[in-house]
């Protein structure tokens, strides 16, 4: 059970699950609309048939123009909503509320213009309008939610489990380990030496895998899968979590530099960037960072 000071999943902020979200959410407040205004109290039921569904009509497309808006900042924002699910849960209220709140100044409007007239006091119409928001958007927010919960269990579960059937054989303990990647549906995709993978990078449903051939040449290999399953599959390995877009090769480290923005890791190509270290993963990879600290080729700076 998530608390509101744990980290949001990275899958609740990913961008194929946040236009799920609003496509799901679309479809179901259709559903919703077309089976309550008929028979509901709202406030434009007053009015004609026609009049009744113009006005739905444009609420709904209004309130689905707000989601759309929202969810496209909150993607843009995600690094800082992420660090806190109290934030994620009071953003999606905040959406919720927003929604109720135009509702209400419809009916205003209606009322001032004279097409329509409020019978009941307007904090029970407030109070029904973040019923109607809370049911229309709130389901379709939760049902989304636990299917890509699902479907990351899931994936984290079978690509731990062909960790485990990579070969048929042990490999001898002289042998070099190989990190071996599987796309989201447990196909095999890339075998490196650990001693020439250096980085691994998220991009969205992608993970873009940065190692050296066997000439020595730095390559990038891109496959469909998730940056948390790889961090999952590999824990006890010198792979570490040091960003939310970055898993770092830590005995490809060499040197950890503080800068006015903080941490960076610079290893040991010169054709690749300092990577940050953000300060969710900062006491972690400082850890590992002492603990290897001899082998390394230069200090902390």
């Amino acid at each position: 059970m998530l608390l509101a000071h744990d980290k949001v999943p990275d899958f609740l902020l990913e961008k194929v699950q946040l236009i799920s979200t609003v496509v799901f959410t679309a479809l179901f407040s259709v559903f919703f609309f077309l089976g309550v205004v008929p028979s509901s109290n709202l406030i434009w039921s007053q009015l004609e048939t026609s009049q009744i569904y113009n006005f739905s009509l444009l609420f709904y497309a209004g309130a689905l123009l707000l989601v759309c808006l929202s969810r496209r900042l909150m993607y843009a924002c995600r690094d800082w909503v992420g660090k806190r699910f109290g934030r994620y849960l009071l953003w999606c209220l905040a959406e919720i509320l927003l929604i109720a709140a135009a509702y209400v100044t419809l009916a205003v409007i209606g009322v001032r213009k004279g097409l329509f007239a409020i019978e009941t006091p307007l904090p029970i119409q407030c109070a029904r309008a973040f019923l109607y928001c809370l049911m229309s958007l709130g389901i379709p927010y939760l049902i989304t939610g636990m299917y890509f919960a699902i479907r990351d269990r899931d994936q984290t579960i079978r690509m731990i489990n062909y960790g485990n059937v990579v070969s048929d054989e042990e490999l001898p303990s002289h042998e070099e380990q190989k990190i071996t990647l599987f796309d989201n549906n447990g196909m095999m995709k890339l075998s490196v030496s650990a001693s020439n993978l250096y980085y691994i990078e998220s991009d969205d449903n992608y993970i873009k895998v940065w190692y050296t051939d066997t000439k020595e040449v730095l390559k990038q290999y891109m496959l469909r899968c998730r940056l948390k399953t790889v961090e999952e599959s590999f824990r006890d390995s010198d792979l570490v979590r040091c960003h939310r877009k970055y898993v770092v090769n830590m005995s490809k480290v060499r040197v950890l530099s503080r800068e006015k923005g903080g941490y960076y890791l610079e290893l040991d190509s010169d054709l690749i960037d300092p990577i940050p270290i953000s300060k969710t993963y900062e006491e972690t990879v400082l850890a590992r960072f002492n603990a290897r600290k001899g082998g390394l080729t230069a200090p902390l700076v």
